[in-house]
This record gives structure tokens, sequence and C-alpha cells, in this order.
């Protein structure tokens, strides 16, 4: 009769609370609702959450990205035109190729096209806001967008800073991640409670944007940013969720 092997027990070392968003915020009401009120059940990590899930770049579609135009060669969506660029990498720094990012943003008059976004904005037809891409065989990114405004938090007294949304799918369900990226100088980054809700200084610094060299786009310049993502391990990009 064959010997039955168990399945390998994987350990992966907790995350530092200060690098990582606060659980409960003053003055947000949803941070309160979106934490567990009692303690988590331990459980293994198992061979599934290690290997899988695979080809989401064939399922998402995913592929080149410019969220400039809500269709190909159709007119140009209000704002300033941006592109972004970065790195998908593990705790060790090595490449994660073929790592799908999934992205959505505000317009530029920080505006969703969501129906349960209730903010008083317009909308603007030449702007989708979200799309999907993915990393080549070095972990690197490249994409176009429109720079996102701010908007008011319904129901409160403050504003949310621009940001983009990021969500990544690494080679394993352990490196699923969402987070939100900010701008450089702006004055509501000093306000805005999810990016001060990271306490440790240097981990809420991995959520800003550094300026890079302009790009020249058809007739149009755009401003360059880029941003690399670490998905675990000590410098880890804190994850941020609304």
């Amino acid at each position: 009769m064959p010997t039955t092997t168990a399945a390998p027990h994987f350990i992966y070392t907790p995350y530092d609370d200060r690098t990582q968003l606060a659980r409960e915020i003053s003055r947000y009401h949803r941070s309160f609702t979106r934490n567990p009120s009692r303690p988590l059940v331990p459980r293994p990590v198992t061979l599934s959450e290690m290997t899988g899930p695979t080809g989401l770049a064939e399922k998402f579609g995913a592929g080149e990205l410019d969220l400039s135009h809500a269709v190909s060669g159709g007119p140009r969506a209000i704002g300033q035109l941006i592109t972004l660029s970065g790195r998908v990498t593990d705790e060790d720094g090595r490449p994660l190729a073929g790592s799908v990012i999934e992205l959505w943003q505000a317009n530029a008059c920080g505006k969703y096209v969501h129906k349960l976004d209730r903010y008083n904005a317009p909308l603007d037809p030449n702007f989708i806001g979200q799309g999907r891409i993915v990393t080549d065989a070095e972990g690197l990114f490249n994409l176009v967008t429109i720079k996102p405004g701010c908007y008011p938090v319904m129901e409160s007294d403050w504003w949310r800073a621009p940001h983009i949304h990021f969500s990544i799918f690494g080679p394993s369900w352990m490196n699923r991640y969402m987070t939100q990226i900010f701008f450089p100088g702006e004055p509501l980054n000093q306000t805005d409670l999810l990016l001060n809700g990271v306490a440790d200084e240097e981990a809420r610094q991995r959520l800003i944007l550094k300026p890079c060299d302009a790009v020249g786009l058809d007739y149009y310049t755009a401003l360059g940013f880029r941003v690399d993502f670490v998905l675990r391990g000590r410098r880890a990009t804190p994850a941020l969720s609304d």
C-alpha cells in the first residue's frame, strides 16, 4: 500500500500592523463594518492556496491598457494625461511575470463610473475608469490614463485625495493584493484618512507615486509616474481598501 504524504505546512510571517491600514478609523464609518468582530480562526496554508489560480490573463482578457480613451482611436478623456509604469515582485525581489493587475479610478472631476457613486459631478463619456493589464517576463507594466480628481466622502466631513485603486493577482491566493496609490505633492494627502491610516511613515511612502520622465503621446505630453509593488515580506506595499 502506498504511503500517504501530508501536504506541507507553509508558514508566512504576519504583517506588521504599523505598515498596514488601521482596522478602525475614526470619522470613517465603513472601517467599523469591514473588519471581523471576533478573533480569526487559524487554518493551515495548503497546496491549493500556493498554486492557484492560473491562466487569469487569458480568462480576464488582460493586455495593453489605455484608459485615456473609452474606445481605441476615439476622443480623449478630459484631464491631465499620465503614464503609470512599475514592477511587481515577491518579497525576495523576484519579478512576478504574468500577474494580472486590475485598476479603477475616478475621472478628472472625482466621479466614478459606477451606479453607487452619489457625488454630484459629471461623467465623462470618453472615460470608462477601469481595466486590466498583465506584467511581462520581468514583472514590468506600463499604461496610460488620466489623473483622477478628489471627491468628498459622503455623510462625513473630509475629502479623498486623488488616488488609483490597484488589485493584483500574483502566482497564488497568498499573493492576492489590493491597495490605493496616491499622487505626490497633493495637499489632501495630509488629511486623507485612509492614506494616514498607515501609521508607519516609511510604509506610507510606498503608497505615493514617484515622478519620472514625461512621455510624448501623439500630440500630447503625458506626465510620467512610477510605482513598484512588493506583494509580501518586510518591504511589502501596504494594502488599502475602502
